[in-house]
């Protein structure tokens, strides 16, 4: 698997592409605004989208995500949890940041641990409240990687003074599902540059 950066400008926010290169399918994760950047990078790449999977529902993550999904026909998906953020303006943050309050959708909800196929790769949904109520991490466990959106970042954690959030909450999820995975897993988060799981063992200060 090859995983593609899009840097998008609502809040200087990772959007990524996780590639198939043998069957140049690519998944897309969290576009959260520019769809237009976003689908150039898709046709960059030359590969077929098939899905996209949101981390949690903040506009500068799910902005785009209707945009993109029905430019290509695909489904969006979300954990379970996040489907009350996707629609409520005041924890998606719309109200706030844009002045306008808008509501986002996800197509398909799963379930904490449930894992999935797209792309010819197996994907689990890893549910990580705390920065929102509805957090996940996706975990691509044969090829070591997992997409943190907000929750973990290189040497920090997600802000929990939004609507929902809670630092306890945020910490205990990241040590129960993320801190838990292989040491060499490369974690890609939401803003930012990647880091793996033993370097924010040993040195993420939220952490120790």
């Amino acid at each position: 698997m090859k995983v593609a950066k899009v840097m998008l400008p609502a809040a200087m926010e990772n959007c990524y592409l996780a590639i198939n290169e043998e069957t140049k399918e690519s998944i897309i994760i969290d576009p959260g605004s520019a769809a237009d950047r976003v689908k150039s990078a898709v046709a960059q790449t030359g590969t077929k989208p098939v899905a996209v999977l949101l981390t949690h529902g903040h506009f500068d993550h799910a902005g785009e995500a209707a945009t993109i999904a029905d430019e290509y026909g695909i489904k969006i998906y979300a954990h379970e949890a996040c489907a009350d953020e996707l629609k409520n303006p005041s924890i998606n943050l719309s109200a706030d940041m844009y002045g306008s309050s808008e509501t986002y959708r996800a197509d398909i909800f799963l379930k904490d641990d449930e894992v999935i196929e797209l792309a010819g790769l197996k994907v689990k949904c890893l549910f990580t409240p705390g920065h929102t109520p509805g957090g996940c991490c996706f975990y691509f466990e044969k090829e070591g990687i997992v997409f943190t959106g907000d929750t973990l970042f290189a040497g920090s954690v997600g802000r929990t003074d939004f609507p929902g959030g809670s630092m306890s909450q945020l910490v205990g999820s990241i040590k129960s599902k993320l801190l838990v995975l292989d040491d060499d897993t490369i974690c890609y988060p939401g803003h930012n540059e990647p880091t793996t799981i033993s370097e924010e063992r040993l040195y993420n200060p939220y952490l120790s």
